[in-house]
């Protein structure tokens, strides 16, 4: 299959087509845990479905939306599948400025909470696996079976102390808040669920949030932030390659001394048979105008890198290469964050030039190296500028594991 710039989409559409998935069975009535866990859609806005993350079972399930947790408590994919199959999804079609609602008010509760809360609902009919396509995907996290929830209770709830000075301050832009929390350590997933029902902001400004839409808002709002502070600090002075795999993926992070500039390539190989694609998007020094074409990925990785350049205190460039197995499922943008923050926080390698730089990554990849600088933009300008001729740098590419 041929490599492309625009069909990333359709590629994901097709490939979650495939997957097969067993949910939790439940009936009506469900009591248990929820952890700090709603999801809100996006269908129908400005009113959408909005509910909480529901377990049917007692104790402590945080981990089951703590994504955080999972590569570093080594989560197999199965593992982290299974968490997500057990989440019984309660909704109901609500208003995104209808925060005095009740219902609304017990989904902040959750959002706000520093552990998991005693829960007890009764659905509308009993709850129904969604539809594979729906479930799975780049950017949301999947959860098992689903229904309209009409009566839903909890118990006290304590809240986290930085989750909770943020929604008291109704001064405070939602930005700002959510680049205070990521100051002060707290989880992303944590931030982002708080930020998807609308704990954060302007007071007249507050409303509910899809949680696709506040995940890429939460990175990007980061991102933006990190990349401020980054542009003040003094350039790298060689070119260094961070990695990791994990979940059927590998990374390969590529720092250059140069001013900002950013490119991400991802490609899926011999998931569903014998293809063999690449996708990819870039930003110059100037910046970003439109959302990009692959999706959430690009913004998270951008945070992920840009959060260890601030740490360091150095500017650089960033080339980013990720390949995907077969065996990988879609799961969601935090396999993206929390795969490079693990590469980013690894020993590094250091190169003199980038074409050293670029053939260590070579080496480690699947695909040759030269389908990368092919199908990209700014990887392939920074060769032709270090006056390394393509048609050189192809012949002398080492030989792929």
């Amino acid at each position: 299959m041929k490599s492309t710039k625009s069909t990333k989409n359709a590629y994901l559409a097709k490939l979650t087509e495939d997957i097969q998935m067993r949910s939790v069975n439940v009936g009506r009535d469900l009591e248990g845990s929820t952890p700090p866990s709603v999801f809100i859609g996006r269908w129908s806005y400005p009113k959408v479905f909005a509910g909480p993350m529901m377990v049917g079972q007692t104790g402590d399930t945080y981990i089951m939306d703590s994504p955080e947790s999972w590569i570093g408590e080594n989560k197999s994919q199965e593992d982290i599948i299974g968490y997500r199959m057990n989440l019984v999804r309660g909704k109901q079609l609500i208003d995104i400025k209808d925060l005095e609602n009740p219902f609304v008010e017990k989904l902040q509760d959750i959002s706000l909470a520093s552990k998991s809360i005693d829960s007890e609902a009764t659905f509308g009919s009993r709850p129904s696996f969604a539809s594979r396509l729906d479930n799975f995907s780049e950017e949301n996290m999947p959860h098992g079976p689903s229904a309209v929830i009409e009566k839903f209770d909890i118990d006290a709830v304590k809240w986290d102390r930085q989750l909770e000075k943020s929604f008291y301050d109704t001064d405070l832009r939602a930005s700002e808040a959510v680049m205070n929390l990521h100051n002060k350590d707290v989880p992303f997933s944590a931030m982002q669920k708080a930020f998807s029902v609308g704990a954060f902001g302007l007071k007249k400004n507050r409303k509910l949030v899809p949680t696709r839409w506040s995940i890429t808002a939460c990175d990007s709002t980061l991102a933006d932030n990190l990349l401020d502070e980054v542009r003040h600090y003094p350039i790298l002075d060689s070119y260094r390659v961070y990695e990791f795999s994990s979940l059927n993926n590998y990374y390969a992070i590529i720092l250059t001394p140069t001013e900002w500039q950013y490119e991400w390539y991802e490609a899926f190989i011999k998931i569903r048979g014998n293809e063999e694609l690449i996708f990819s998007d870039y930003e110059t020094n100037s910046g970003k105008k439109e959302y990009s074409r692959v999706g959430g990925c690009y913004y998270t990785a951008k945070m992920a890198v840009l959060d260890k350049l601030a740490e360091i205190k150095r500017q650089s460039g960033i080339i980013i290469l990720r390949e995907a197995y077969h065996g990988y499922v879609p799961l969601g943008v935090f396999n993206v964050r929390e795969n490079i923050k693990y590469a980013m926080n690894s020993s590094y390698k250091e190169f003199e030039t980038l074409k050293d730089a670029v053939a260590y990554c070579g080496s480690k990849l699947q695909l040759p190296i030269s389908r990368y600088v092919k199908q990209g933009d700014l990887l392939k300008e920074l060769l032709h500028s270090k006056q390394t001729t393509l048609d050189n740098f192809f012949k002398k590419e080492p030989s792929m594991q």
